[in-house]
């Protein structure tokens, strides 16, 4: 019986991957790394900031953290009119109406991911901080506090994403898991375990 509707923060409830592509186009301009979308695609999206900048300049330690906090600081000043994804106030609001719980999931900041859900006006029950379980995605272990967190077992929900390292967390908790079509192609979600895909949440309605 399904019990909770979990939503990765960035691509899923709001479209915000062009704000952190001209965010990351702008930190790494001077390293003369260019950023366009297919380079974002498969550089960037849904992984952890600390393994970007080790994977992309091979940084880490205070030098990745003053890049981070200065690409991050950019984003928020960006990311000021944001809306929610098309069908998403619905959605949670006949998950509300059907007794659902929900909550987010995200490998974001923790400042991020305040100033987004404040944007959107925006309340979880459930938020799970990457940063501050341990392991991001594509590891499962958000996921899995997520469940843990609400005493649910992983088909007594359903999660949400974007990216192919957000299904791989999701289903790697056994979870089902649909993709949103706001950075990624169909065939890279489904291959990454995605049930279906969705090109936002006015599709999601008849899954409850």
């Amino acid at each position: 019986m399904l019990k909770a509707l979990l939503f990765d923060l960035d691509g899923t409830l709001a479209d915000t991957d062009p704000l952190h592509l001209l965010a990351w186009r702008e930190a790494l301009a001077p390293w003369g790394i260019g950023v366009d979308e297919a380079f974002y695609r498969k550089r960037i999206s849904g992984r952890l900031n600390p393994d970007i900048l080790q994977d992309l300049l091979g940084l880490d330690g205070e030098a990745a953290a003053q890049i981070i906090e200065a690409k991050e600081a950019r984003f928020r000043e960006l990311a000021q009119d944001l809306k929610p994804m098309p069908g998403l106030l619905e959605l949670l609001e006949e998950a509300q109406a059907k007794g659902l719980t929900w909550g987010v999931v995200t490998n974001a900041p923790k400042a991020n991911a305040h100033h987004v859900l404040k944007a959107l006006g925006l309340k979880p029950p459930l938020l799970v901080l990457a940063e501050e379980v341990g392991r991001g995605k594509p590891h499962p272990l958000p996921y899995q506090v997520a469940l843990k967190r609400l005493g649910l077992l992983p088909t007594e929900a359903l999660a949400f994403e974007d990216s192919p390292s957000g299904v791989r967390s999701a289903v790697g908790t056994g979870i089902t898991t649909y993709g949103l079509l706001t950075g990624h192609g169909k065939e890279a979600l489904l291959e990454a375990g995605a049930m279906r895909v969705l090109r936002d949440f006015r599709e999601a309605l008849a899954l409850l």
